[in-house]
Order: structure tokens, then C-alpha cells, then sequence
């Protein structure tokens, strides 16, 4: 099975076996040449692998659930080394951490999950400060997954 669907704002492609090479698809669609990878620890191989032929500039890999504001601080600032895309890879904390990003740099998401989270799905976003969740919807962004 294989199909794209577009929908605003988000654009789902599904390929089964096929990660790696739709994903480089995609990237070549946004005219992307500096990519800033943000996936877990525990997603860190995964990440590696499906995302191995693309111009990555940055790996990102302190990820955490809830985003904590200061771990997207630190997200930021590594995506100011000139990164015009954003590749999510693994679950919700991953794609939270892309969205906390994306919210103040206005970067393109490409959002590869390997869970069903719902997060790359929406245009919801999240972060936590002092045990505190602050949320909301970001607008008139393209976002690709």
C-alpha cells in the first residue's frame, strides 16, 4: 500500500518500508539543505538510518517528554546554526520538541513517527515550566509528516 494525502496544514505521506526514501523526498519538495534531525536517545539508530541521505547539519537528541522549556531552549539555539527544516523522528516528545522549535523559528516540520502520538497529526503545541503545561495552536504554518 502505498498513498500521499494532503490536507491543510499538514501533508501525510505513507509508503510501507519506504521511510528513508519518502522522507528524502520530502525534504527535496521543501528545498531543504540544512536539516536539523531531533529524535531521543532511544531513537538515536532509528534516526540515523532513515534519515542517512539527507543534508543534516545538526543531530538533536536531549528530547523530553512534555518539553520541558529550557530543552527547547537548548533546540533553539541548535537550530540557529542556519537549519532550514526540521526532521522529527520517534514519538510525541520528538515531534513536541520539532513544534517547540518551529513555534519561535517558523521552520518546516517534517515528522517521521514511530508511535502513534496524535502530535504529528496537529498543530497543537505544548511545553512545561515548574510542573506547569502550558498549551496552545500555532496558524498559518505548513507542517509535513
Amino acid at each position: 500500500m502505498k498513498f500521499v494525502h494532503d490536507t491543510l496544514p499538514q501533508r501525510v505521506r505513507f509508503a510501507s518500508r519506504e521511510a528513508a526514501g519518502q522522507l528524502a523526498e520530502e525534504v527535496g519538495e521543501l528545498g531543504a539543505s540544512r536539516v536539523m534531525v531531533i529524535a531521543s536517545e532511544a531513537a538515536k539508530e532509528s534516526s540515523e538510518r532513515v534519515a542517512a541521505g539527507l543534508p543534516v547539519v545538526v543531530w538533536h537528541h536531549e528530547v523530553a517528554m512534555h518539553v520541558p522549556v529550557d530543552v527547547a531552549f537548548r533546540a533553539r539555539e541548535a537550530a540557529a546554526h542556519d537549519v532550514d527544516a526540521l526532521v522529527a523522528v520517534g514519538g510525541g516528545s520528538s515531534t513536541g520538541l520539532a513544534k517547540a522549535v518551529a513555534l519561535t523559528t517558523g521552520l518546516p516540520i517534517i515528522a517521521v513517527p514511530t508511535t502513534y502520538a496524535g502530535s504529528e497529526a496537529t498543530n497543537v503545541w505544548g511545553m512545561t515550566e515548574a510542573d506547569r503545561k502550558t498549551t496552545g495552536a500555532a496558524s498559518g504554518r505548513d507542517a509535513h509528516a
